[in-house]
């Protein structure tokens, strides 16, 4: 199953602020923490906490967030299902960072220990 042109665009144009609050939500409702949240992020962007601010501030696009990351060598190891893709298949770079970030946050919130998310 493959995403579409309109569907990676919309991804694309999508505000990361817009979508970190339902992270957020998403993990603590787990009893998670956002300093859990934001060791995955750092982990799969290299964004720390002063960076991962100013963008939200600044309201960037995914595309933008993902072209100033500096994305981790093991990214590629994250593989399974989000949203009815796998992820490992998703041909679009950008949409598949973002679905990178998507699992990373679905695994943390089922309670998956940080060390096997990170992936190291």
């Amino acid at each position: 199953m493959n995403t579409t042109p309109e569907q990676d665009q919309k991804i694309a144009k999508m505000v990361f602020a817009s979508v970190y609050p339902h992270y957020v939500t998403k993990v603590e409702k787990k009893k998670r923490t956002i300093e859990e949240l934001h060791k995955v992020i750092e982990w799969l962007t290299g964004f720390d906490d002063k960076q991962l601010q100013k963008m939200i501030d600044e309201k960037i696009t995914f595309e933008t967030f993902f072209k100033n990351a500096t994305l981790n060598k093991n990214a590629h190891m994250i593989t399974g299902t989000i949203c009815g893709y796998r992820v490992e298949a998703i041909e679009n770079p950008l949409t598949r960072r973002v679905r990178y970030l998507d699992k990373l946050v679905d695994e943390l919130a089922k309670g998956r220990k940080i060390e096997k998310i990170l992936r190291e």
